[in-house]
């Protein structure tokens, strides 16, 4: 079974992170790079060995997750798309079985926003993780005076955590924000579409989603 430390130790896939991490960083992105990726990878596997799935999906999950921004490296329009198919060619060269590969790549392929679907348990965990990852540490810019919307929401984000309830009926997004750096609204109004995506993502696991910001729920 493939593993997901196999992979975080592959050097060719560290370098095409990191690669894809530097074009986005020229286009004024934030990060995008192993911090992130880690994060989506052990969020994704979280939902899925919470929730009593097998082993092996929370692996594959977990590999999702650390290769979902790849395709970056081609470009940011996209990128899900050209991830899915470098994801392919990678785990075929690295001998993977085909069912594995598929799970992966449909996983991928699928996480962006402008073509998300939550197809299947790993896809919808992958989708939850990545678009749940908001916080100050992912901006790059460090002129405040030059922070668009973007930087500064996410720079308002002091804290933020992926957590299912005890009885594994629902997740919640909690979010620490920094109200003196932007508004709860300013999240909403680029953030609406994720958290969209968030809910449909948490059905297909059968879960509810809910948005917790500074202790309050607003979902």
């Amino acid at each position: 079974m493939l593993k997901y430390n196999d992979i975080r130790k592959n050097e060719k896939i560290r370098t095409y992170i990191r690669k894809a991490d530097e074009s986005l960083n020229v286009m004024g992105y934030t990060e995008h790079s192993f911090a992130h990726v880690t994060k989506v990878a052990e969020n994704a596997r979280y939902l899925l060995k919470t929730m009593g799935f097998s082993e092996e999906l929370c692996e594959l999950a977990a590999i999702a997750g650390y290769l979902h921004d790849i395709g970056n490296m081609v470009n940011r329009e996209g990128h899900a798309h050209h991830g899915a198919l470098i994801a392919f060619a990678l785990l075929e060269d690295m001998g993977v079985d085909a069912e594995s590969i598929a799970t992966v790549v449909t996983a991928i392929g699928n996480h962006d926003e402008s073509a998300a679907n939550s197809l299947t348990p790993v896809t919808a965990a992958l989708i939850l993780a990545d678009k749940s990852d908001a916080c100050y540490t992912r901006v790059r810019n460090t002129d405040f005076a030059k922070f668009d919307i973007h930087d500064r929401v996410n720079y308002s984000v002091r804290k933020s955590e992926l957590k299912i309830n005890p009885e594994h009926t629902s997740v919640t997004l909690s979010l620490t924000i920094d109200t003196e750096l932007s508004a709860v609204f300013d999240y909403f109004e680029i953030f609406l579409n994720r958290m969209v995506l968030c809910r449909k993502a948490a059905e297909m696991l059968g879960l509810k989603f809910h948005l917790e910001v500074n202790e309050q729920r607003l979902i």
